[in-house]
């Protein structure tokens, strides 16, 4: 099993003025002790369920962008990018652009979206879903095209919401044959079908019992459009609290993953900003979860 880091919160002593060397601090511990992934949110305002609207984030490409100089190994994505945010051609320079500059450690993570107050607060169009998820699928296949090759494609696009007369990607991405993508989110009509038809990995919430059942779904939808269903990674997001589980905990409930279907398990951690939480992952968690 792999493991990665989600860092969902910036909310650390010493103000807006300490975020960076913090955020660099976690981001090259995560790295030596050996996590498979770091992701960060693509949110503009701190999510329910996490705190406040007010508290800090950070844009999310931006946030990459520096991790990847203050990493070597580790892969580096969105968990997940609101479609919505950015047009086509900028989702697929932008994870290029990563890709290129962290030496092909890039995950193009992308959804639906949801969080209608925040694309209100700062002016952003929030198209209802059925756009929404017409965006994220012309967003696709636009991104297969500009994957393409050496440079891209020289072909029109001319969907329902996007048009582009010359697919160009220069410089192309390291990781071949393209940035993979991630697409965040458990609906079965519509996003698990466009997982099995676009995408290199899936990730769903949910404990054991509801991502299998969604994995269930993701192989009926890779049996209809003849995909494999083995070539597609399937993740699981969580939250650790070192105050609260034992290592020993922590490890039985990814084992329960593991055997529901999981192969990345992408966590927060409570107190991330303590080196001490890293370090107890690292030597106690991450070595028995390898064996998964």
């Amino acid at each position: 099993m792999k493991l990665g880091l989600q860092i969902s919160s910036f909310s650390w002593p010493g103000g807006a003025s300490a975020i960076g060397p913090t955020l660099a601090r976690i981001g090259r511990q995560a790295d030596d002790i050996g996590l498979d992934s770091i992701w960060v949110m693509d949110h503009f305002f701190q999510i329910r369920g996490v705190g406040p609207a007010e508290q800090p984030m950070l844009e999310g490409w931006t946030a990459l962008g520096f991790l990847a100089a203050n990493t070597s190994r580790a892969r580096l994505g969105l968990m997940v990018g609101g479609v919505h945010y950015r047009l086509p051609g900028l989702w697929v320079k932008a994870a290029t652009t990563l890709d290129v500059l962290s030496g092909g450690r890039a995950w193009l993570g992308i959804g639906a979206a949801w969080n209608e107050d925040e694309s209100r607060s700062l002016g952003f169009p929030f198209p209802p879903l059925g756009e929404r998820f017409e965006m994220l699928e012309e967003t696709l296949q636009i991104a297969h095209e500009m994957w393409q090759g050496e440079r891209g494609s020289e072909a029109v696009f001319d969907g329902r919401q996007f048009q582009a007369t010359r697919l160009l990607n220069s410089p192309q991405s390291i990781s071949r044959p393209r940035v993979p993508i991630m697409i965040g989110g458990g609906g079965e009509k519509k996003t698990l079908r466009l997982v099995a038809q676009y995408a290199d990995a899936t990730n769903v919430f949910g404990g054991p019992e509801a991502i299998a059942h969604k994995y269930a779904i993701l192989r009926e939808h890779c049996s209809a459009v003849g995909r494999n269903y083995d070539e597609i990674e399937r993740s699981n997001l969580q939250a650790v609290n070192l105050e609260r589980d034992t290592p020993s905990q922590i490890v039985d409930r990814f084992g329960e993953l593991s055997d529901a279907g999981a192969q990345h398990v992408i966590f927060s951690v409570a107190g991330v900003d303590d080196p001490k939480h890293l370090e107890t992952i690292g030597r106690e968690i991450l070595p028995q979860v390898r064996d998964l």
